[in-house]
């Protein structure tokens, strides 16, 4: 199950373990039980500090808990963590084990001075790459505050649980039996929404900062190369981000990048973050922003006001706030977005195994997702509404060969129809006849593409009529000493590459308004 590489790695991990441990499972006779069992064994006989016990009594076989020696309870997976888990597996071994984590001491404190009794079921699956976020964070709360519990369940073993409680995505996270979240969040996202009082202390910190010379609203590459390119400088940068690496984390392979092989990306999103934090940058993760105010004269100060109510200011600003996916727009979308309604193929795919399944949209996302699926589902049917797909001609012929899957051009989605709990079929009109057609199938992935996130400043700055933010060459927009880069601008070809390198140059150019703004002010005076 773990190759000798594996093993070797994790004996040297399981070396910093400060107390013992005990891995108890809960098993019966099945042949997952059968591989839990040999898992934990292999890993109890890494270190004299972890013991396996067999003695478990869960009614989720197979489960695991990690506790302290002497205790009973702690992190318990039913699962068998492996795949994108296992790092979650690591995590929770070392922590347990008395490890510190890398977080920092302000969450640390808030977690242990959360006051309730909270139970956190998390369902994922071990193909999804926004899981671990989850699994980590829920994790480490229920080992820092003996008042939570935390249960990881793997969405594709106990199938029975995953049809009872209706969950089409994943990471899905239950609170006290109710869902609390859906999707990838953050310990400190976490934190923030049970610590009701921490928005207000929040926005008194940010509004308390000294002003910045340079303050980048986005943390996706362009954002990351912007304050990277700032930093070096010398001048006093701060970046504001709702999610540090953006988008980027939603990325599964990553092959495009020059002189990056292959990486995925988190671990993409990981090294951005880790680069800007070498050069002292000010980051100021899970902020959105809600509006701007360029500054009223030059040499004056531009104010970023955040919806937690800070106000951030700055001599220039730098937008980098990216895109998100693009919604279909039509009946039953939202209705049953995470009840068969899905965006992430890597993520969603193994909770509709066995099933039908449709994918809108024929470009490079679209087939690849169609690819993807149709590994897993028993029939996947593609809609494209222009009259013919998009995509690559390697990715069309390989979809094409597949046994299992269905093509459609021509076809306009017109609904997605269900049951009222669950998605059920979708409808579509033949462009070329007119011809309208009900598909019965239990879940669509959405995959048309990105909008940009600019809502919030409309009437301050000049956007396309695709909402992009109007740059010119070097990154200026319609306001003086405030530059945009990324996926948010009117620059084509909406690539990492080509969003890090517009990052740079609007960081040189905003460090080019600062140098000669000053001397504009002398002269003035």
């Amino acid at each position: 199950m773990l190759d000798d590489n594996l093993k070797s790695q994790l004996q040297a991990y399981l070396a910093k373990l400060q107390r013992p441990i005990r891995l108890i499972a809960s098993l019966d006779d099945s042949a997952a039980s059968g591989e839990l069992r040999t898992l934990l064994q292999t890993i109890a006989g890494l270190s004299d500090k972890v013991q396996f016990d067999a003695s478990g009594s869960d009614t989720r076989k197979p489960s695991f808990v990690i506790a302290r020696e002497g205790e009973t309870t702690g992190v318990r997976f039913a699962a068998i963590p492996l795949g994108h888990e296992f790092t979650s597996l690591v995590l929770a071994l070392l922590w347990t084990g008395g490890h510190p984590p890398k977080v920092e001491a302000d969450v640390i404190e808030q977690i242990q001075s959360l006051d309730g009794d909270f139970n956190f079921e998390v369902y994922m699956s071990l193909s999804c790459h926004n899981c671990p976020d989850v699994v980590q964070a829920t994790s480490l709360m229920a080992i820092l505050n003996p008042r939570i519990r935390t249960t990881i369940i793997d969405g594709g073993l106990f199938q029975s649980e995953v049809e009872a409680r209706q969950i089409m995505a994943v990471p899905m996270t239950f609170l006290n039996g109710e869902v609390f979240a859906s999707g990838r969040m953050s310990v400190e996202e976490i934190v923030a929404k049970l610590d009701v009082k921490s928005e207000a202390r929040e926005a008194a910190k940010l509004s308390a900062k000294e002003s910045f010379d340079v303050l980048i609203v986005g943390g996706g590459p362009a954002g990351a190369a912007a304050a990277v390119y700032a930093a070096r400088k010398g001048i006093r940068v701060g970046v504001a981000a709702e999610r540090f690496g953006g988008q980027v984390n939603d990325t599964m392979a990553i092959e495009n990048y020059i002189s990056v092989l292959e990486t995925n990306g988190p671990a993409f999103a990981a090294a951005l973050e880790q680069q800007v934090r070498h050069y002292e940058v000010d980051i100021m993760n899970l902020q959105r922003a809600d509006k701007l105010v360029p500054a009223a004269e030059p040499g004056g100060l531009a104010e970023v006001h955040m919806a937690n109510g800070g106000v951030l200011k700055a001599k220039s600003v730098i937008l980098s706030t990216g895109a998100r996916w693009r919604n279909v727009n039509v009946p039953g979308e939202a209705e049953y977005k995470n009840k068969g309604v899905a965006y992430c193929p890597h993520c969603d795919g193994p909770l509709f195994k066995g099933k039908r399944v449709a994918v809108i949209g024929g470009g490079n996302s679209g087939v690849e997702a169609a690819i993807d699926l149709a590994g897993i589902v028993e029939h996947v049917t593609l809609f494209e509404f222009a009259d013919q797909l998009k995509a690559d001609a390697v990715l069309v012929s390989k979809l094409k060969s597949l046994p299992n899957v269905s093509i459609h051009v021509n076809a306009q989605t017109t609904e997605i129809t269900g049951d009222g709990s669950k998605v059920n079929g979708l409808r579509y009109r033949d462009r070329t006849s007119g011809a309208e057609q009900l598909v019965p199938l239990e879940g669509v992935f959405v995959q048309i593409g990105l909008v940009p996130n600019t809502e919030w400043l409309k009437g301050t700055l000049e956007l396309s009529r695709f909402g992009e933010i109007m740059v010119d060459a070097k990154g200026h927009t319609s306001a003086a000493g405030v530059f945009a880069a990324g996926d948010c601008t009117t620059v084509p070809y909406k690539q990492i590459v080509i969003a890090a390198g517009e990052g740079a140059k609007a960081a040189l150019s905003a460090f080019d308004h600062l140098i000669r703004t000053p001397v504009a002010e002398a002269v003035a005076a």
